[in-house]
């Protein structure tokens, strides 16, 4: 053999070994990256872990705030806000009744016509308005006209079925979905706008002053005759179907949760005692906050970055709007420690809330052999060419483990409220049914999440005492509930009385 043919073939086995040694690097770096993704997996699973004492322990921890804020004024995370609806649909109702439901960038007007136990929900009629982007940040006049405006205009058209008895007039559900103070059944002071709304000079004011002066300037003879939110809605909604409901839920993009208290419970009323004995108490629960709350470092990065650190905590880990949003932050660590998109982070991932909760919750339900929606998802949102099933299995587990977590959360907080009104057992001797009212986007539409908050109540409470307890869906309480309220405490009532 030649002296060139010699070098050519030691050239050549050094490059081999010289590749061979690259190949095997590159593995053990590559099943080192792995392990870091596992490992970052693993640590989520432990810091999200929900096992069956720390839900008692949330729910415990909610039972004590829930006194602590019906006792006082700022006594509690729980505002526990008193809402003044002391007279809850009972489904002999008659006549029709007029709701508005403002809660964001769009509001709904809506007429409703009951027809008693017979009849119930003879007939609706609604219709979606947009505001325009300069009325949020106009005056507090130019909003109420224009809302007051388009009220008229569908009363306008009402038909020969909403008729109208003869020197009475037009009664109004005012759905808010705003924080306000409650100072009435029928009126409440702003005390901050959100959701884009920022109009100084409503602050401070009766909001449904601002909407009777408006109507009176477009010559529109109404009565407010409640002021709601959407809770107290649903929880109205649900009660004029089944006697048996005791509470509403919110779980949608935000989270709240209402329910029915004895008044003699709630030592901050200083009113006299309602004649039925119960007041509708709004939680807000969506600000509760314990040390028992499974939080992990997303969670308080999340909350470091707000508009609202250290508020809503509960919110935050639970609602529609949150938890696509965590699992974000979980990909960006994994993508940024241990390369799970390839070499380079792919630059979408590093968006906040580009990764919306109902894409979370389609990759969730992938059932597909080779999990062909969590790809595609994966390529639409954060434009990743190609994953592997390795790939799309570990982002199933995360939706699971965060999705599973707000769920059994919830349950949690569902159970507080049956334990503070102690209906959290069976009692000897008594059947007492106990119906909780759901309404919401995540409880609606993603169905592992519900599922496991409904399976989580139930282990709570047991099999016997889960058999009195039952979460039913309360569609549309911002709207029809409304309507209802203003039935149920019309001031016509009296006359109803004394001719039935």
């Amino acid at each position: 053999m030649g002296k060139v043919a010699v070098g050519a073939t030691v050239v050549c086995a050094a490059a081999v070994c010289a590749a061979s040694v690259y190949i095997v690097r590159r593995r053990m770096q590559s099943s080192g990256k792995w392990a870091r993704v596992i490992e970052i997996l693993r640590v989520l699973e432990e810091d999200c872990a929900t096992p069956i004492a720390k839900l008692r322990q949330v729910a415990d921890a909610m039972t004590v705030e829930m006194h602590a804020g019906l006792a006082s004024e700022g006594g509690s995370k729980l505002k526990m806000l008193i809402s003044y609806v002391d007279n809850l649909p009972s489904g002999e109702e008659h006549g029709f009744f007029y709701a508005l439901d403002l809660g964001g960038t769009n509001f709904r007007v809506m007429r409703v016509l009951l027809g008693g136990k017979e009849g119930r929900v003879v007939k609706q009629e609604a219709k979606e308005v947009s505001i325009p982007p300069h009325l949020m940040t106009s005056g507090s006049d130019e909003l109420f006209n224009f809302i007051a405006e388009a009220l008229a205009n569908f009363v306008a058209t009402e038909g020969e079925d909403f008729h109208l008895p003869e020197g009475r007039q037009r009664e109004l559900g005012f759905t808010f979905s705003f924080p306000v103070k409650q100072t009435s059944l029928s009126s409440g002071t702003l005390i901050k706008w959100t959701k884009g709304f920022s109009i100084e000079d409503t602050v401070g004011q009766d909001v449904v002053g601002e909407l009777v002066k408006a109507m009176e300037r477009v010559g529109l003879d109404m009565n407010v005759t409640a002021l709601v939110n959407d809770t107290v809605g649903t929880l109205a909604g649900g009660r004029y179907y089944n006697p048996d409901v005791v509470a509403a839920v919110i779980l949608g993009t935000g989270t709240n949760a209402a329910y029915v208290e004895r008044a003699h419970a709630i030592p901050k009323w200083h009113g006299l005692l309602p004649k039925s004995g119960e007041m509708v108490i709004n939680m807000e629960w969506g600000n509760f906050r314990s040390s028992h709350l499974p939080l992990t470092e997303y969670d308080h990065l999340l909350d470091f970055d707000s508009l609202n650190p250290g508020e809503q905590i509960l919110e935050k880990i639970i609602s529609g709007m949150y938890l696509g949003e965590i699992l974000r932050r979980v990909l960006l660590k994994m993508a940024d420690e241990a390369a799970f998109f390839g070499d380079s982070v792919p630059p979408k991932l590093r968006i906040p809330f580009i990764i919306r909760t109902p894409n979370m919750s389609a990759m969730h339900s992938d059932t597909s052999p080779d999990l062909k929606v969590v790809g595609s998802k994966l390529k639409d949102i954060l434009e990743v060419p190609t994953t592997s099933l390795k790939m799309r299995k570990v982002v199933v587990s995360l939706c699971d483990i965060i999705a599973s977590r707000g769920a059994r959360l919830s349950a949690a907080g569902i159970y507080g409220i049956l334990k503070k009104l102690g209906r959290d057992a069976p009692k000897d001797g008594e059947t007492q049914k106990s119906v909780i009212a759901m309404d919401g986007g995540l409880f609606e539409h993603y169905t592992q999440f519900s599922e496991c908050m409904e399976s989580s109540l139930k282990e709570l409470l047991g099999d016997e005492a889960s058999g009195s307890v039952e979460v039913i869906h309360s569609n549309d309480g911002s709207g029809v509930g409304a309507a209802l309220l203003a039935a149920s405490h019309s001031q016509y009532l009296d006359d109803v009385s004394e001719t039935s």
